[in-house]
């Protein structure tokens, strides 16, 4: 079976793909597609489901980069591969040379991938609640215009994470994010539980590429915690009592 990915409209024309849980060879929890070399699955299965990914793009496996990531806002320009498991500690990552595959895991949080195809310049960060009000998506965009990119150029798309309807937080959460912006009430909605809310971390990633002027700020309708045949969920693995978990991949590259 093929590894699969959703691709987006705004990503067009670019080797690039949010990939689902489907199509790799791992077992159990981490069935089939993990593509996180960190966790406890087999290294072995994990390498081949990442080699499976690079051909379903028609990519090089050897292409693929990827990071130590660690929920802050730091951002690598990458100038040739990275060899597999030593990315080092960063949620985003940039380059413009063809050959460079840009990849970023993750199991609820939200895989943002970015294109200026007339700089020919390409980025992806790991946009969890904590990076994404510190700026990790801000970083991403400044790294990109180091390398050329003009932000009013920029496509970027969101892809699946976990959605409103899933998210419920408690009040540590609430109060970070209203400190960080003080009209962050707008992504909370009423918990069915007393002192709990429903966050939309995808409206605030959106909200805030908007605010930075890129060209495009898109996002997949996918909730990796609802939508269990298809996505990894840590949100899931915590409600079921722990235990290991996979991560999916979304990547993106420049046309060889």
């Amino acid at each position: 079976m093929t590894a699969q990915f959703l691709a987006a409209e705004a990503l067009h024309g670019l080797p690039h793909g949010f990939f689902t849980r489907r199509g790799g060879v791992s077992a159990g929890r981490f069935a089939s597609l993990n593509c996180s070399l960190s966790g406890h699955d087999d290294p072995a299965a994990a390498r081949e489901n990442r080699a499976r990914a690079m051909r379903a793009l028609d990519l090089d496996p050897a292409s693929l980069s990827g990071l130590h990531q660690v929920h802050g806002v730091d951002v690598v320009t990458v100038e040739a591969p990275i060899p597999p498991g030593q990315g080092p500690k960063a949620d985003g990552l940039v380059t413009n040379r063809p050959g460079v595959t840009l990849g970023i895991v993750t199991a609820d949080c939200g895989p943002v991938l970015f294109a200026d195809r007339d700089a020919g310049v390409v980025g992806g960060c790991h946009a969890g609640w904590r990076g994404a009000i510190a700026g990790v998506l801000e970083s991403t965009i400044a790294a990109m215009e180091r390398l050329g990119a003009r932000r009013d150029r920029i496509a970027s798309v969101l892809g699946p994470c976990i959605r409103q309807p899933s998210y419920e937080v408690g009040p540590d959460l609430r109060a970070a994010l209203l400190e960080a912006d003080p009209q962050g009430e707008r992504f909370l909605a009423p918990g069915a539980r007393e002192d709990r809310w429903q966050f939309d971390m995808a409206g605030l990633i959106v909200a805030r590429l908007r605010a930075a002027g890129v060209g495009t700020a898109a996002a997949l309708p996918n909730d990796t915690l609802a939508e269990e045949e298809s996505f990894f969920s840590h949100r899931r693995r915590t409600l079921e009592g722990g235990g290991p978990i996979g991560h999916q991949l979304s990547a993106i590259a420049l046309p060889g």
